[in-house]
């Protein structure tokens, strides 16, 4: 349903990588908007991203093609994180070869990228919008959702 798929997830792999996007950047966003408005913004931007992914899939012409997982909420999350907090940094790690490198990155270089990501891969996959086992428009979605949702939902304290 627009409710229950944040809540189901494919297999490990893929709980695991939307609960590390969350981890990264949920709890900052939450303290931004508070418990209460954040479970909401959270549900709001999921329901929004599965209604862009099942519009586009029922433009193409494949509508009953399922979705699960959270990865939408999650992007609105981003989108929020991206508005409140343009100068933040986040640490991560770039594989060289057999290593992993240690990196400090702007967050508005890393979302931005990661959204550049979406709509490209949106757009090259949009004939099989839904078959391909990512939901590159519920991504898209969930994430302007959160953008403008940052912007109209009440905030609590001061974040320079």
């Amino acid at each position: 349903t627009l409710f229950t798929h944040m809540f189901l997830h494919g297999g490990w792999f893929h709980i695991i990588g939307n609960m590390l996007y969350l981890w990264v950047f949920g709890d900052n966003v939450e303290d931004r908007f508070g418990h209460l408005t954040y479970i909401g913004f959270y549900v709001i931007s999921g329901i929004g991203a599965a209604l862009l992914q099942a519009s586009i899939a029922f433009a193409v012409g494949n509508p009953f093609i399922p979705l699960i997982g959270a990865s939408g909420a999650i992007s609105g999350v981003l989108g929020a994180y991206m508005y409140f907090f343009p100068r933040a940094k986040i640490f991560g790690f770039v594989p060289i070869g057999i290593f992993l490198l240690p990196i400090e990155w702007p967050a508005m270089l890393f979302i931005g990228f990661w959204f550049l990501y979406q709509i490209i891969n949106g757009l090259l996959f949009l004939p099989f919008a839904g078959m391909g086992g990512v939901a590159w428009f519920a991504h898209i979605g969930g994430f302007l959702v959160g953008l403008i949702l940052a912007k109209l939902l009440p905030k609590r304290g001061y974040y320079s």
